[in-house]
């Protein structure tokens, strides 16, 4: 039987900067397909103002798995506050 990873508050937003460290970055889409995280913009804002991560948040256009184009958030986490 396959153990269901939780969706806590607190488990979402270790999920999402877990990924951010280990891959640098990820749009709304990936993160919502990949992490089960289906509000990325509200984990990350809680990630910048309750715990301090420097993440910055690119404006980008990317392709649905339905093939549409849509205009999506990529947040890429910052190093030794490069930016």
């Amino acid at each position: 039987m396959k153990m269901q990873k939780s969706n806590s508050l607190d488990a979402q937003r270790n999920r999402l900067l877990e990924h951010l460290k280990a891959f640098g970055s990820g749009t709304t889409i990936e993160l919502r397909r990949d992490l089960d995280v289906m509000m990325p913009a509200a984990r990350v804002h809680e990630l910048r103002h309750q715990f301090g991560e420097n993440i910055t948040t690119i404006w980008t256009r990317q392709q649905t798995e339905s093939g549409k184009l849509h205009r999506v958030a990529k947040y890429v986490l910052q190093n030794d506050g490069a930016v």
